[in-house]
């Protein structure tokens, strides 16, 4: 007996201001882009824009890494990446947690059989550096230390170059997740001497998700050559994914990669040398100030002392009384806007509102500031 096919229409979805921790807003020249027709993963003229893509990446990240390529799939892939491949079983890692994702950081530490040294701060606030020092101090055989750069689930950006000095002064390699950084605010992987990051391509690169940039220094590779133990997963082994994204000689099949959203983080890159790398930076502190000003004209306040915080992404503290949810809801439903909700310990405390990539406009700023104040004057 054969099933009924089900009568369900194509999917048409509703057009959104998207302002929250991310997927920002696409552009309809990287929308148009993903359209363009699919050619082979092993096509010669995939591989030529594979190269492009390395080029264009080691732009976006300020560095000369050779090892700079996009990992087919979310940024948590990326960070798993960076994490299976540099942490040995035994292996001490010590982990800034100041959020939810420094916790993610925690717990790839866990699975790949490191031993993890927990150096915490306030969530709010920027890791600090001197609590580092110490974790080294009492830990001298630590062999990594990683943080997140720019926490998504606070808007609290940390001094990576001071951090990156840190690990370096104790011998220790680095892992920095810059998911929400890469693109909006300065990240120099090469001045700071960062070892291997990881970054996403719907923050404020502005493309859909489904795309992981990472970069990993000298030291890290050879630290992965090194290594005494397989690495733990087959697809995010560096050793097998090189033969694909390597450029060197003949590409050996590892896997079939999503060829047309990579057209769209091509144009996306493309987009981003247009505009350049500074300028895009500037943008975003630019639209940060704007909406700060707006969110103060309406006594509202920011989570993050100013000299902490990351232009991109503002956490809101929710005036007395007022019910997230509810508010939310309508400004998805009478504005077709999207804001984000507090995580973890800030659930139910605060709003996230993103200023990232394409949505890091005067038009959006404007736009979210007249629907804030209506939304809240009607509760």
């Amino acid at each position: 007996m054969s099933v009924a096919a089900p009568a369900i229409p194509s999917f048409l979805p509703p057009r959104r201001t998207l302002m929250g921790p991310g997927p920002s807003d696409v552009p309809q020249r990287i929308l148009d882009a993903m359209a363009r027709p699919t050619i082979g993963h092993l096509d010669p003229a995939f591989s030529d824009m594979m190269e492009q893509t390395k080029t264009l990446l080691r732009y976006a990240f300020q560095t000369d890494n050779k090892l700079t390529f996009p990992v087919s799939g979310p940024g948590s892939v990326g960070m798993e990446t960076c994490f299976v491949n540099l942490v040995e079983p035994g292996d001490k890692v010590i982990v800034c947690v100041n959020g939810v994702f420094g916790g993610r950081m925690l717990e790839n530490v866990k699975r790949c059989g490191g031993v993890p040294v927990m150096v915490e701060d306030a969530w709010g606030r920027s890791v600090d550096t001197s609590k580092v020092e110490a974790a080294f101090a009492a830990h001298t055989d630590a062999k990594i230390l990683a943080f997140v750069h720019a926490e998504t689930s606070t808007g609290a950006q940390s001094d990576a170059a001071a951090l990156a000095a840190v690990a370096r002064r104790h011998g220790a390699l680095s892992i920095m997740d810059c998911v929400t950084s890469l693109g909006g605010t300065p990240v120099l992987i090469d001045d700071w001497g960062i070892d291997a990051a990881y970054s996403g391509s719907q923050k404020c690169l502005s493309c859909t998700p489904g795309l992981s940039p990472v970069t990993f220094s000298g030291a890290a590779i050879d630290k992965v050559r090194a290594r005494r133990t397989p690495v733990q997963s087959w697809f995010m082994d560096l050793n097998l994914v090189l033969g694909y994204w390597s450029g060197e000689g003949k590409r050996t099949y590892h896997h079939t990669a999503p060829i047309n959203p990579l057209y769209g983080l091509h144009e996306a890159l493309v987009m981003l040398g247009e505009e350049g790398v500074e300028n895009a930076w500037a943008r975003h502190r630019t639209m940060h100030a704007a909406l700060k000003a707006g969110l103060e004209a309406m006594n509202l306040e920011l989570l993050v002392p100013p000299d902490e915080r990351l232009p991109q992404l503002n956490s809101v503290r929710l005036p007395p009384g007022i019910d997230d949810a509810a508010c939310r809801a309508r400004l998805l439903s009478e504005f077709n806007l999207e804001i984000g909700a507090g995580l973890g310990v800030l659930a139910g405390k605060i709003w996230r509102i993103g200023l990232m990539g394409a949505s890091a406009s005067r038009d959006n700023v404007d736009y979210c500031l007249k629907a804030l104040a209506a939304v809240l004057g009607k509760h």
